[in-house]
């Protein structure tokens, strides 16, 4: 492998009540879902910016804006679908991938292998290259007060 690039992407949605919540590609039981022009999954939103940023090819936004009705309640696993797409055209391929969900409930620990087979499947790589973790804010911040979910990623990607 060489030509290593590293990407970093964040993501955060408002929680409301009675809302689907997807996260890592799933949908997670939960009283409150994200607000967004998509499904709002803020784990694949942040992935999407991560890949996209180590190729330099700009963010989520600029490739799936939240103006255009195409992308209105869309699945994210499509966005992610289509940004290894933009990525391989440009000759990229990715080594692995690095996803911290933050978030005070519901616990998804129980979720987590899902959200990584979920992610690798829609990416086209190996489970064993993709990392999914969750942590709480310890009740601080908008976290903390069950107003809203955060996501961080990095992915390395490489050209061969």
């Amino acid at each position: 492998m060489g030509n290593f690039r590293i990407g970093h992407g964040y993501d955060v949605h408002a929680l409301a009540p009675g809302l689907e919540l997807w996260l890592g590609g799933i949908k997670i039981e939960h009283e409150a879902g994200c607000i967004a022009h998509s499904d709002g999954d803020v784990v694949i939103h942040a992935l999407c910016d991560a890949l996209l940023g180590a190729a330099a090819l700009g963010d989520i936004g600029l490739h799936f804006p939240d103006t255009s009705d195409d992308f209105k309640g869309i699945d994210s696993k499509i966005l992610l679908r289509r940004t290894v797409e933009l990525l391989s055209a440009k000759g990229y391929r990715i080594g692995n991938v690095d996803c911290t969900l933050c978030l005070q409930r519901p616990k998804v620990k129980p979720h987590i292998e899902a959200m990584r087979r979920t992610l690798a499947a829609a990416m086209g790589i190996a489970a064993e290259e993709v990392s999914v973790k969750a942590t709480t804010t310890e009740k601080l911040g908008f976290v903390g007060r069950q107003e809203g979910v955060e996501a961080h990623a990095v992915a390395l990607i490489y050209k061969e």
